[in-house]
């Protein structure tokens, strides 16, 4: 059974709203009438209508300032303006204000029969494709992470899959590719949901203040340690300990951290008592940890431990499909966050963002976005808008041929260094990395500030 339609008319002439109900009711449509702007605010609540049909010349508020206020509550709600006084001016302002159409009177009413049809049609048409755009997006989703990409949907599923184990999951990837949210989205769909999900940034800590951080540590257990205090592996209980970028840890604790996964149980720094592990571990790296135990930088039996379950995610570059679907999933966000009401991208500024290499994946292109509706001044983002080093589209993409991927990422980092005036904070947001990541890799590149010149 079709739902019924509301429509609701506004006229301060009481034929012309009798008229008009008798014949939309006749067509089966459930009317409703108000004489003036004030009546029809009040009942706007009442019911979800569909179409207002309001007079543009009435006492006191308008059609124009009506259709403001209607807009406002029901933004959904599509508004024709009924004049008698028709000019193109007046349609024209009608239409620039956000009237869906204007109808002249007096009316025939075959003619308004079938313009009411054909409105109505529209309007089913335009909420069907919204669902099925939702009901698309649903396929594309895995809580805060989207992709249309062939792997990552097999990841997607993977996940679904390994969320019901306790097994270790150790997840790799390039900075900025989702490694916290997907493993944020492991931790969602599984049992543990509701307990806590404890993030532990490895790269951030020395090794003291990491080694305190993850096992806590007694009461006078060191210099200015004047309480006890339980450490990030206590804190996850029940839950899911995320162990971010693993890599990047001592060798001292590489084999702490092995003892205590074999073990499944620990001691705070300074303590004696055992306290057994009941959280689930998930690690993560942006490095090569093949490669880092061949230089003898990681511990081969302890990555053994974490490899049980791997998944790697594929750096944005090899997955430009999504870059579409990102831009509108970020879009939303902000437009919720902002307050904002931006449609989309110009075609020209897409074509930018599909020509870009991504060095700093998703999390860059989150930035670039967010960016773009801070300074954007219309509903749609213009090249302008956008902050791209050498965004410069196809020859952008022309000049990176023929370079190593480390070459790129060692361009494109200087040159955001330099437009940043090295301001590491800055430039790590914008290449979306933590700023220990900047700074490992401005040493790895020997990147150093260039001195100005006054002349």
């Amino acid at each position: 059974m079709e739902p019924k339609v509301h429509i609701l008319i506004v006229d301060d002439e009481e034929i012309v709203r009798e008229s008009l109900a008798g014949w939309l009711g006749d067509d089966g449509y459930d009317v409703g009438v108000a004489e003036n702007g004030a009546r029809a605010l009040e009942r706007l609540p009442e019911k979800d209508w569909n179409l207002a049909m309001v007079d543009l010349k009435m006492p006191g508020m308008d059609g124009i300032e009506l259709m403001d206020e209607i807009r406002k509550v029901k933004p959904e709600t599509i508004v024709i303006i009924m004049t008698a006084y028709a000019t193109v001016d007046t349609a024209v302002q009608a239409m620039k204000k956000g009237a869906y159409d204007y109808i002249v009177k007096p009316f025939n009413p075959e003619d308004l029969s079938m313009t009411i049809r054909k409105i109505i049609e529209h309007q089913k048409l335009v909420k069907e494709n919204i669902y099925l755009r939702k009901e698309l997006k649903k396929q594309y989703r895995l809580h805060d992470m989207v992709s249309k990409n062939h792997k990552m949907i097999e990841i997607f599923e993977l996940v679904k899959t390994v969320a019901k184990s306790n097994s270790i999951v150790l997840v790799q990837g390039e900075s900025g590719t989702g490694k916290e949210l997907l493993s944020r989205a492991i931790h969602m769909e599984s049992p543990r949901r509701d307990a806590p999900f404890v993030t532990v940034s490895c790269a951030a800590l020395t090794e003291t203040l990491l080694e305190s951080e993850l096992f806590g540590h007694e009461k006078g257990a060191f210099t200015g340690a004047d309480q006890a205090k339980s450490g990030k592996i206590e804190l996850a209980k029940d839950g899911t300990l995320f162990l971010d970028e693993i890599g990047d840890i001592s060798l001292k604790l590489q084999m702490d951290l092995l003892r205590v996964i074999e073990q499944r149980e620990f001691r705070r720094v300074g303590g004696t008592q055992l306290i057994p592990i009941t959280s689930r571990i998930i690690a993560a790296t942006n490095r090569d940890l093949a490669k880092a135990i061949e230089e003898g930088k990681f511990r081969e039996d302890l990555y053994y431990r974490l490899n049980v379950i791997s998944v790697h995610i594929p750096p944005l570059r090899d997955r430009k499909e999504d870059i579409p679907l990102l831009v509108e999933h970020f879009l939303d966000r902000f437009n919720i966050e902002m307050g904002k009401n931006v449609d989309g991208l110009a075609e020209s500024a897409m074509r930018l963002l599909m020509d870009y290499g991504w060095p700093g994946n998703a999390r860059e292109l989150r930035n670039v976005i967010e960016r773009a509706m801070v300074v954007t001044k219309g509903r749609i983002i213009l090249d302008a808008d956008l902050s791209l080093p050498q965004a410069s589209g196809v020859s952008a993409a022309q000049d990176s041929r023929g370079k190593s991927l480390s070459e790129m990422e060692k361009e494109h980092i200087r040159q955001v260094l330099a437009a940043n005036r090295w301001n590491i904070v800055r430039s790590a947001q914008v290449l979306g990395i933590d700023r220990v990541t900047l700074y490992n890799k401005i040493r790895k590149y020997e990147l150093k500030k260039e001195p100005v010149l006054n002349t």
